[in-house]
């Protein structure tokens, strides 16, 4: 069956020419037009179920911001339909909730690497293939956060599908599953929990692109639980400013690149 006879691609509405080859992916749809006033000449051109999208430009280099909704499959519904129309590097911007005791409300966390405790990478890799992300965007990142002086933690992330299997465990009824493997995961110095990286990286090895993610740390159950300061924190802008320059790194050294 085919799913782009007008020339748009089903879901997320977009055609050839309409997306830049760089695409920062948050997961509100609300958050796009915060996104795209980093962008020159930013417009609306597409809105379609959760996928909101907006192109502009970064040093002259065409860029877009698409929304994915919440939960790997719709992000990797994103990932494979803005492949097809011509993108191939990624970050995924977002929230997410800190483990590791170090990781505090504020910070930002930029993931190396993603637990595959949701459902949706399995359907295109064994769980025994790891999900990753590209060097080249973990490093821009990281250079990134260190320009903006921002406390920065880098390394392996934890992906759900349930909200509150993560939040109230011990009401549902596989409870000793999710409080195990999550003291296990906290034993391996995990940095935080959140709900699309890990389908991310599987679907971008899967396509041969580039696939990175920087979250704002909203809070941290654990020093919660620790009786240590953990205050809410929900002003993303400090990740998304992260993304962008991060996407300017990348431009720049793809131009380097080409130039050789």
């Amino acid at each position: 069956m085919k799913y782009a006879e007008d020339g748009l691609q089903y879901h997320v509405g977009l055609g050839q020419g309409m997306v830049g080859k760089y695409v920062i992916l948050p997961g509100d749809p609300k958050r796009c037009e915060q996104i795209a006033k980093h962008f020159d000449n930013a417009e609306l051109v597409a809105d379609q179920r959760e996928y909101v999208t907006y192109t502009g430009y970064l040093d002259g280099v065409k860029v877009s911001v698409t929304s994915t909704g919440i939960g790997g499959p719709s992000a990797a519904i994103a990932m494979e339909e803005l492949v097809k129309v011509g993108a191939d590097t990624f970050i995924r911007v977002g929230t997410c909730g800190g483990m590791d005791l170090d990781v505090q409300s504020g910070d930002v966390v930029i993931a190396t690497g993603a637990i595959r405790m949701e459902g949706t990478s399995k359907e295109y890799a064994p769980i025994e293939f790891p999900a990753v992300a590209n060097i080249d965007v973990v490093n821009a990142l990281v250079a990134s956060a260190k320009d903006l002086n921002l406390r920065a933690h880098t390394g392996v992330v934890e992906c759900k599908d349930s909200f509150y299997g993560q939040h109230s465990p011990d009401i549902m009824p596989v409870s000793y599953e999710l409080q195990n493997k999550w003291n296990a995961w906290l034993r391996l110095g995990t940095k935080a929990s959140e709900m699309e990286s890990a389908a991310l990286f599987i679907v971008a090895s899967y396509l041969r692109v580039r696939m990175g993610s920087v979250f704002l740390v909203v809070a941290n159950q654990e020093r919660e639980k620790a009786n240590l300061t953990n205050p809410v924190v929900h002003d993303t802008e400090i990740a998304i400013k992260t993304a962008v320059e991060a996407l300017r790194k990348l431009i720049q050294e793809d131009k380097e690149n080409e130039a050789k």
